[in-house]
């Protein structure tokens, strides 16, 4: 198996492209746990993810008869940008199979370093039997986005520099999807810091590690369905797997209303950009900050996500904390029954972003009109309050 020695050995080498990336203070995690909790900004890593990492371990260690076929993979996106940068500085030809329906930001990005994008299926899994295919059909190498030794030494990195960077580090939370980051931390903390907990999160709708440990091998998931399609992958890889086994590592699970959550207090609190694979570990603290030992340290695993579904996490994000509302409300279908509703919403300090008006519908009843609007709230309770406030005041309110 791999150890920690495999990846401080490959340390040089990864250290000839990917970035040192930062630890920051999260004190909004920090107040909920009572101890210090850290960021680690794999965000902020070339490419935008802690991908490039093991990717260019893996070239760099390819022969130069390998090289000259090329390389080929099968990502959502940050493997693919990973890859195609790694590629792009040692000279080689890249293809890359995406999910159609991949975000078109990593697209654009993983073209712009040169790779040959190609569309297939609508999960990592179907893109990759279209990449073996492909390596059947051309003799390119295969540069797997997880299951590869180099590859999770590669990731192991992370955990180097984490263990330098904040040397009193009790828990180490780390997003988790075909397990590579996963395992190459456990490889190093198994070695060098046993004493550390190590806990890996999944999203609810993608978690095919809880039933894999449980059956004891690798297994596919039927279906899948999350907003964090940098951790959506169907089946572990056999490498991680055996490692993350080996070394007893705990999964979590959190859902995608924690990761939007988040994803927003990483935005306004730490002014950290991530996507939601990348607020996964976040989103387990907030889940139960009083389960993890500090100093904590959280992979803020990646930042590359599309400008509209930050727009929709956002919203979800506020939803979720208590500061963004959703209702419809009937009113008479009469001159200035919108203004009065307006007036009671703006006496009780809620502010309205948006007014829509249903007038056909087959459960209004004649004469009424149903007013959606979207309502900006400073919490939970203030939330309560709008609409306690308007059903006081007997208007039929529906919240969402």
């Amino acid at each position: 198996m791999i150890t920690g020695s495999d990846v401080v050995a490959g340390r040089s080498t990864v250290a000839e492209l990917a970035r040192v990336t930062p630890v920051r203070s999260a004190r909004w995690l920090s107040e909920l746990v009572q101890a210090p909790v850290w960021l680690k900004c794999e965000n902020l890593q070339r490419a935008g993810s802690f991908k490039v990492r093991g990717a260019y371990l893996r070239l760099s260690r390819m022969t130069d008869e390998e090289r000259a076929r090329g390389v080929v993979t099968a990502s959502a996106g940050n493997h693919a940008q990973g890859m195609s940068v790694a590629a792009q500085a040692l000279g080689v030809r890249a293809t890359v199979f995406m999910p159609v329906g991949a975000p078109i930001p990593k697209v654009t990005a993983t073209r712009g370093y040169g790779a040959d994008v190609r569309f297939v299926g609508s999960t990592i899994d179907e893109a990759m039997i279209a990449a073996r295919a492909f390596v059947e059909e051309t003799g390119t190498v295969l540069v797997h986005p997880f299951d590869h030794p180099d590859i999770v030494t590669g990731q192991g990195t992370v955990a180097l520099e984490i263990l330098e960077q904040v040397p009193d580090v009790q828990t180490i939370v780390v997003c988790t999807g075909g397990g590579g980051l996963l395992a190459g931390i456990s490889a190093v903390l198994a070695e060098f810091a046993p004493h550390v907990r190590l806990v890996g999160v999944q999203a609810e709708g993608a978690a095919a590690y809880p039933p894999s440990l449980a059956a004891g091998q690798p297994l596919l998931l039927p279906s899948m369905q999350t907003m964090a399609d940098g951790i959506a992958v169907g089946r572990p890889g056999a490498v991680p797997f055996e490692l993350i086994t080996a070394h007893h590592v705990e999964i979590r699970t959190t859902s995608e209303q924690s990761m939007s959550r988040a994803l927003l207090q990483c935005l306004e609190r730490s002014k950290l950009l991530v996507e939601p694979a990348g607020a996964a570990a976040m989103a387990a603290i907030l889940d139960d900050p009083t389960s993890f030992k500090g100093p904590v340290v959280a992979t803020a695993s990646g930042g590359n996500i599309d400008p509209l579904l930050l727009m929709q996490v956002m919203r979800q994000g506020l939803a979720s904390a208590g500061r963004y509302l959703s209702l419809t409300v009937r009113v008479p279908d009469r001159p200035g029954a919108l203004a009065t509703l307006l007036t009671e919403i703006a006496s009780v300090g809620a502010n309205v972003i948006d007014v829509e008006h249903r007038r056909i519908d087959a459960d209004l009843r004649l004469g009424d009109v149903e007013i959606l609007l979207h309502v900006e709230t400073r919490g939970s309770e203030h939330r309560d309050e709008v609409v306690e406030h308007l059903r006081q005041r007997e208007y039929p309110v529906t919240i969402g």
